[in-house]
């Protein structure tokens, strides 16, 4: 049996990956490939998974829903781009290979127009963008409750085609709406969550203690640099509302990013670089740069990002895969809009909605120490938010439940 996986943006590469490493050890498969829609899969290439057909990076990065964007991809070769992908996911199809489509309808078409049998993970939606276990959400419009599902009728016709053999949703809620359509969904937890630990309760230290802020500006530049000159303002409002209290703050930094654009802004809010001190770290990265102000340590890691989650006991996040990751570990995240194209005020609001009470959407960053200062006050709400973000991301182990289920009932 031969594999070939088709995924559309950076975080469902990883997922992709992940489940692709736990098929390889599942079963003696004959070939399988990867062909990343958006970008050159360098979640594919770490783990030695082979790449065929023709990649490229756009300059939107994927998120090209605005015009602008989508012109400027246009004007680099799109066009020409995804000719080349749908041929060779086309000639995948015709020599009798089976397709794992990981992401939201772009790769599920794809799947579809292969002829090929395939199977769908779908990263992109979840019902709770609509509703929660109990009802509508007040901001769902009319016309999303007709429809019925956060999956529209076009999609769903996809998933319940003869050619596909199954559907893997990321909720339980999303599992259990889409079983009132003829579709062969399965409910085995989202694959963002393996390879970390999910505690059960709340780990929020004393005030005596170093609280540790995970801080995430996402992944991609230019917004990513301008998202971090916001999170510096974020900082400076925590440190003010939480005077006298010990701050340690993680940042994760994306290996393809460089690190000075981030140093420089550190610089020039008075920040200080030290020596790193690696035993009185969290974490395992020599390439760590250390940076002190008043009673706060920042780090900048890009070795590091599955230590910086675990450790962090609260996040500030500009981020999309990553929050969702931090929010399922059952922690809580502040954040506010900047200025685009992934983290605008749209992505921010509906992110809020995906994970409910876990996350606090602010109008600005000079907002977010008063609201840290005042969720650390509520026991309360902290352990209903632990709750919150284990059930909405589910247990880890996903990838490989995934995997056994394609090999034992799917792709037989």
């Amino acid at each position: 049996m031969k594999i070939l996986v088709i995924s559309n943006g950076h975080g469902e590469d990883v997922i992709a990956a992940s489940i692709v490493e736990a098929l390889t050890q599942l079963s003696n498969l004959s070939q399988v490939a990867a062909l990343p829609l958006v970008g050159e899969g360098y979640a594919y290439q770490r783990l030695s998974i082979p790449i065929v057909g023709t990649v490229k990076t756009m300059p939107s990065g994927g998120f090209n829903q605005d015009i602008r964007q989508l012109w400027r991809d246009i004007n680099s070769g799109l066009l020409g781009l995804s000719y080349h992908q749908y041929q060779t996911i086309k000639q995948w199809g015709k020599s009798g290979g089976k397709i794992l489509a990981v992401g939201d309808i772009l790769p599920l078409l794809l799947a579809w127009l292969s002829g090929a049998e395939f199977a769908f993970v779908g990263t992109a939606k979840s019902e709770y963008y609509l509703r929660d276990e109990k009802n509508w959400l007040a901001s769902t419009s009319p016309l999303d409750r007709w429809l019925g599902s956060m999956y529209y009728p076009w999609e769903r016709w996809l998933m319940s085609h003869h050619s596909c053999c199954g559907v893997f949703v990321r909720d339980s809620l999303t599992a259990n709406t889409l079983k009132r359509w003829p579709i062969p969904v399965y409910d085995l937890g989202n694959p963002m969550m393996d390879h970390f630990q999910v505690k059960q309760g709340v780990d929020i230290p004393a005030t005596t203690e170093t609280l540790t802020i995970l801080l995430l500006p996402g992944s991609r530049m230019p917004e990513a640099k301008e998202n971090w000159q916001l999170m510096l303002i974020a900082v400076q409002s925590v440190m003010e509302a939480l005077l006298g209290r010990r701050f340690l703050f993680l940042a994760p930094i994306a290996p393809s990013l460089n690190p000075l654009e981030f140093v420089e802004a550190l610089i020039a809010k008075s920040w200080q670089q030290q020596p790193l001190n690696l035993r009185a770290l969290p974490l395992e990265d020599g390439q760590s740069l250390q940076f002190t102000n008043a009673q706060a340590t920042l780090i900048l890691s890009q070795q590091a990002y599955q230590d910086c989650l675990q450790s962090a006991h609260v996040g500030i996040a500009m981020a999309g895969t990553a929050t969702e990751q931090f929010v399922g570990l059952g922690k809580p995240v502040i954040t506010f809009p900047g200025g685009g194209p992934q983290f605008t005020k749209r992505f921010a609001q509906n992110q809020t909605r995906l994970l409910g009470c876990s996350v606090t959407l602010m109008e600005t960053p000079q907002q977010v120490g008063c609201q840290l200062k005042e969720l650390l006050s509520s026991p309360e709400k902290l352990e209903t938010i632990a709750k919150n973000g284990r059930q909405r991301l589910g247990n880890p182990g996903s990838s490989r439940r995934i995997a056994h289920c394609l090999i034992k009932d799917c792709f037989i």
